[in-house]
């Protein structure tokens, strides 16, 4: 099976979140088990300096393809990557578009044209796989690809080489969808009987994720929770009865972790390594990243809790900062590493000026030091509002760092709450949005980690042990492609 992946990020040339992990690790899955498989993403500033690194030059694999929109045309090409474990990569290459200093927008807000960067970056994938070779389905991911589907079924549906193909969109977080005004339809030249409440509009205008949804063939996202949850009113985002109306068509997958990156037994970001049959290396880490915030010594019944995140609403900044206070009459210590709003970066900043010696944090984007808050750590914090999937919690478990989540969305399926009584389970979960059960949770965690060691040991041992690699979700996508080519056909 030929398969093309378009998505906005792809590790390591581009990456803000999971995405982009997702990007560099599953189609790699797919391509070992004997697919051809491409992977096509925007040739951003970020990925131009990337790429020089590994290569100055340029290789173009197509030149100058015209992207028509209402009243003018851009060109753009596409530029070859070379393959990297059996990958493809292909990057859309249009510098008034993509040659910028953030991949999405500025601190303040998104970039005013995005509507046409990401409806290029998407014909022109199209027009790409017209000269390059035509997949069998098209992977594509949130609303920056969502258009993809929506132009094969509408302008290209006459096309000889592209109107069989198959598609999937996978919806990695409902709350970003693309809404934009209703002319948007127009400049992008599609046809007006598309701007319907069953189809692309959505209260007066053009919403690129709801498109995608109607259009593609299959859809998934990246837990078997928010499968479900996607489908209320309470997670939908306004999209709930969408969801709803496509559910046959609609698989939760859950993301694995790419063990090749995050593996304490052979990182190279962190201080000392370790694994589940020998630990010592763990407590090399802990000083290590102590040493890095500026934590100085801490005693070995001080638990060290490490919070990695971006600082949005969505990840439940707010519930950390209401139990900061009754958190620092405990014996720990938080290590928080994250940016993004100003608000919450703030609020971050506040609480360590407000709690010297127990709250430490350093804003910013570092993933050396990511690595080694989740090794170093002995708990690690999660309080998501809503959480699609979570990458933070998975490494956790590998690195031995019990995570403490709300129940909600790929934490609730991957973490299993601990059972004294049988020593089972990797973590502590708590279920509402209140401040009261997440320090609950906290508070179960610290009184095993400090009176009961084997316990502890035990509760590590589990979560490191556990498999959350990509074998089995690359087996269900697999699953999943071969269905929709095969009804396509």
């Amino acid at each position: 099976m030929q398969i093309v992946y378009a998505a906005s990020e792809c590790a390591p040339w581009a990456r803000t979140g999971g995405l982009g992990e997702v990007l560099r690790t599953l189609p790699r899955q797919i391509a070992a088990l004997g697919h051809k498989v491409s992977v096509f993403i925007p040739y951003y500033r970020q990925v131009r300096e990337y790429s020089q690194q590994q290569s100055p030059e340029k290789n173009y694999a197509v030149r100058d393809i015209t992207i028509p929109f209402l009243g003018y045309s851009r060109f753009a090409s596409i530029l070859d990557g070379g393959t990297h474990s059996g990958v493809q990569m292909y990057f859309v290459d249009c510098p008034e578009l993509f040659d910028r200093e953030s991949l999405y927008g500025t601190p303040s807000s998104e970039y005013q044209d995005n509507w046409e960067r990401y409806a290029l970056f998407s014909r022109a994938v199209l027009e790409a796989t017209k000269v390059l070779g035509a997949p069998d389905l098209f992977h594509v991911h949130d609303w920056h690809t969502a258009l993809l589907p929506v132009y094969l079924r509408t302008l290209y549906s006459v096309d000889p080489i592209l109107r069989n193909r198959a598609t999937v969109l996978t919806v990695h977080n409902a709350g970003y969808q693309g809404r934009w005004p209703a002319a948007t339809l127009e400049c992008l030249l599609f046809p007006w009987d598309i701007f319907t409440p069953e189809r692309a509009e959505f209260y007066g205008q053009f919403n690129y994720l709801k498109a995608g949804l109607v259009y593609a063939d299959r859809l998934t996202t990246v837990s078997p929770r928010y499968a479900q949850e996607i489908q209320t009113p309470e997670y939908g985002e306004q999209l709930d009865g969408v969801f709803r109306q496509r559910a046959a068509d609609l698989s939760g997958i859950l993301n694995g972790l790419d063990y090749n990156d995050w593996n304490p037994a052979h990182d190279g970001n962190i201080a000392a390594h370790y694994s589940p049959e020998n630990l010592e290396g763990k407590a090399e880490c802990r000083r290590d990243l102590l040493h890095a915030f500026g934590a100085g010594r801490q005693d070995d019944s001080t638990a060290v809790i490490g919070v990695v995140t971006r600082l949005t609403t969505q990840k439940g900044i707010d519930l950390i900062a209401q139990v900061a206070e009754p958190l620092s009459r405990e014996t720990a210590v938080l290590l928080a590493l994250g940016t993004g709003e100003d608000y919450y970066e703030n609020l971050l900043r506040s609480l360590a000026a407000k709690y010297p010696g127990k709250v430490y944090t350093r804003i910013g984007y570092d993933i050396t030091l990511a690595h080694k808050v989740e090794a170093g750590s002995d708990l690690f914090l999660m309080p998501s509002r809503y959480e699609p999937c979570g990458l933070g919690q998975l490494c956790a478990l590998k690195y031995g760092t019990v995570p403490i989540v709300r129940a909600t969305g790929g934490l609730d399926s991957t973490i299993d709450e601990w059972n004294p009584e049988t020593r089972t389970g990797t973590g502590f979960k708590f279920q509402g949005l209140g401040a009261d059960e997440f320090l609950a949770a906290i508070q179960r965690a610290l009184t095993i980690f400090r009176d009961d060691k084997e316990a502890w040991r035990t509760l590590m041992h589990n979560g490191m042990t556990a498999d959350h690699s990509w074998t089995k979700p690359a087996a269900e996508y697999l699953e999943v492609y071969e269905q929709v080519v095969t009804s396509r056909n």
